[in-house]
């Protein structure tokens, strides 16, 4: 009872704008809210929840190249992967939710090539084999 009436009060008023982000096996949704320009992952700050500067810039690269982007408040909930492809999908979903909220940023973020899905997943074990393309050594005698 406590923890749903705590999901219900949210920081901020209504979302203005929502964006889905995936990159491998993550996925990110985001929130967009007027407010001071903060991102908070997963209830936590996101300097909090990525452990190395690569993330962490890669994560908040979307809200750089917005020019308004300071004057935001972004809420995502992201699960899936790792920090490294659960930051590329924060980068996809905030970039989406800014189109979604102003349609004429769309051209600033495709030229630094924030709104490409990172399509590369992980191939596949195939039977008979060791992994993805690593055979078995071969026997001859």
């Amino acid at each position: 009872m406590i923890k749903a009436q705590a999901k219900k009060q949210s920081k901020g008023g209504n979302p203005l704008a929502h964006g889905v982000g995936r990159r491998k096996s993550s996925v990110a949704r985001a929130w967009l809210r007027s407010g001071k320009g903060d991102v908070t992952v997963n209830g936590r700050d996101y300097k909090q929840y990525f452990d190395t500067d690569v993330a962490r810039s890669e994560a908040y690269q979307s809200m750089k190249v917005v020019p308004k982007g300071v004057h935001y408040d972004v809420q995502i909930n992201v699960y899936g992967g790792g920090l490294q492809s659960q930051a590329g999908a924060i980068k996809l979903a905030i970039a989406r939710a800014f189109v979604e909220q102003n349609v004429e940023l769309k051209p600033v973020l495709r030229e630094h090539g924030l709104l490409t899905v990172d399509s590369r997943i992980k191939e596949r074990k195939k039977y008979g084999q060791r992994g993805a393309r690593r055979k078995f050594q071969f026997v001859k005698r």
